[in-house]
C-alpha cells in the first residue's frame, strides 16, 4: 500500500503520507457535498492510511476546515498531519471581499474571502482556522495564492509564519499556488520548508520542470504536488471537462484524450498515470488527491497503487506528450495488487466508446521490467523529503 508510505518533510518536519487528501471539494467546489459525505471521506482516508489532509479558509469559505475538524475530532492527534493556508480572512458582507467565479463554491457559509498578507492578518487567519478546525496547531501552513501580493507575502506573510513555527503553532512554513514564477521567487528569497505546487507538474502541464523543481531540489525545499488531475480533465477528458477550474479548450481536450488513448493502449487507467507521474521527480514528496465521495477516494487510492509499465512513460515522451527530460516514476511493486501486477481489459469493449473509455482492471502477472539504475539514483538523492518508514 504505497499510498500510505510515511514520508518526512525535511530532517525534522512533519510526517506525511505519500498520497494525501485535498479537501477543496469537501467545501463544495463546483458541486455540493453533504456534511455526512465530507466527514465520511476524511474518516475513510484515515482508515486507508492517508495521514495527510490539506484544507484552506477559501474552500467553501470555512466549511472545509470546519468539516475536516469535525471529522478529525476523535482521532488521536499523532495519527494525522494537517495543512491549512493563510492570506485570506473570511468576513461577512465585506466590500473588500475578492471576486469568486460564479458557481465555483456551493457553500452554506455567508462569509467571503478578503486578501490580507500582513503579519497581523496572517496571525488572525491562522487563529481563525485553528478555531474552525478545533486544533491548537497545524503541521504545515501555506501562504495561499499571493500572485498579486508577492512583495508583501515575502516581506510579511512568510516571516509571520516563521514566527508561528517558532512558537509551535505551525510545524512547517510554505507557499501554495499555481504561479511557478512566483513560487520560484519565493523559494529563492524566502527559503520556505515546502511549497504546494498546484497543477504545474502534471501530465498536461510540466511548466515547473525547467526551473522551479530543480531549484527546490537544490535548496532542500519539499514539493507537495496538488491539482494533478488539472481540475478533472485528467480523470475524464470528455466535453465539458475543466482545466484550471475553467472549461478546457479544444486543444487541451485533444491532448488529454491522446494521453488517455496511449494509457489505454498500455492497459493503464488515465487517472493512475496522472496521480503517479509527479512522484517521478525527486523534489516531489507527495501528491494530493481531491475527492468528493468515498467511492472517488477509494478509486484514486487504487489507481495510485497500481504498478505501471515503464513503457508507458517512454511512449508518452516519444510522442512529445511529456517532456523528454521529465524523470520517470519508478516501477514500484503495487500495494494490494502485489508485485508485478499487469493490466487487461475488463469485460467486453463497447465499440461506441473511444479506447480510453474502456474499463481497465489489474491482475497478477509477470513482473514489470526494472527501471534503469539512474532513476533510482535520482530518487535516492531526495534531501527535502525522505521515507519515514
Amino acid at each position: 500500500m504505497r499510498h500510505a508510505e510515511p514520508v518526512a518533510l525535511g530532517r525534522s518536519g512533519p510526517t506525511l503520507s505519500r498520497l494525501g487528501l485535498g479537501a477543496s471539494a469537501l467545501g463544495g467546489l463546483f458541486a455540493p457535498v453533504t456534511e455526512a459525505e465530507a466527514r465520511a471521506v476524511v474518516a475513510r482516508a484515515l482508515a486507508l492510511g492517508l495521514r495527510y489532509v490539506d484544507t484552506a479558509p477559501l474552500y467553501g469559505f470555512g466549511e472545509s476546515e470546519r468539516l475536516v475538524g469535525e471529522a478529525l475530532a476523535r482521532t488521536p492527534r499523532e495519527a494525522f498531519a494537517l495543512s491549512t493556508k493563510v492570506g485570506r480572512l473570511l468576513r461577512r458582507a465585506s466590500p473588500d471581499a475578492h471576486a469568486v467565479p460564479e458557481g465555483m463554491w456551493h457553500a452554506r457559509s455567508d462569509l467571503r474571502p478578503v486578501f490580507d498578507f500582513s503579519r497581523d492578518g496572517v496571525r488572525r487567519s491562522l487563529d481563525e482556522s485553528l478555531t474552525r478546525l478545533g486544533l491548537d496547531r497545524v503541521e504545515i501552513a501555506y501562504v495561499h495564492d499571493p500572485d498579486d501580493h508577492l512583495d508583501e507575502a515575502i516581506a510579511s506573510a512568510l516571516p509571520a509564519l516563521v514566527e508561528l513555527r517558532d512558537e509551535g503553532a505551525v510545524g512547517a512554513v510554505g507557499a501554495g499556488m499555481t504561479n511557478t514564477a512566483a513560487l520560484t521567487r519565493i523559494v529563492r528569497e524566502a527559503r520556505p520548508d515546502c511549497i504546494l505546487l498546484a497543477g504545474r507538474y502534471t501530465l498536461l502541464d510540466q511548466s515547473a520542470l525547467s526551473e522551479l523543481l530543480p531549484l527546490c531540489l537544490e535548496a532542500g525545499v519539499a514539493v507537495v504536488a496538488g491539482g494533478v488531475l488539472n481540475s478533472g480533465i485528467l480523470a475524464d477528458p470528455s466535453p465539458g471537462a475543466r482545466f484550471d477550474y475553467e472549461p478546457a479548450s479544444g486543444a487541451l481536450l485533444e491532448r488529454a484524450r491522446l494521453i488517455a488513448e496511449i494509457c489505454a493502449g498500455q492497459g493503464v487507467p488515465l487517472a493512475a498515470a496522472a496521480l503517479q507521474f509527479p512522484l517521478g521527480h525527486p523534489a516531489v514528496c507527495c501528491v494530493l488527491t481531491g475527492v468528493r465521495s468515498v467511492a472517488e477516494l477509494e478509486a484514486n487510492v487504487d489507481a495510485f497503487d497500481l504498478d505501471l509499465p515503464p513503457a508507458l512513460w517512454e511512449e508518452l515522451a516519444d510522442r512529445g506528450l511529456i517532456a523528454a527530460d521529465a524523470p520517470r516514476p519508478e516501477a514500484v511493486p503495487a500495494g494490494d495488487a502485489g508485485p508485478g501486477a499487469t493490466f487487461s481489459r475488463a469485460g467486453t469493449e463497447d465499440p461506441r466508446l473511444p479506447s480510453w473509455k474502456h474499463p481497465v482492471r489489474w491482475q497478477r502477472g509477470a513482473a514489470s521490467p526494472t527501471r534503469p539504475t539512474s532513476t533510482s539514483a535520482v530518487r535516492s538523492s531526495r534531501a527535502s523529503c525522505r521515507s519515514a518508514a
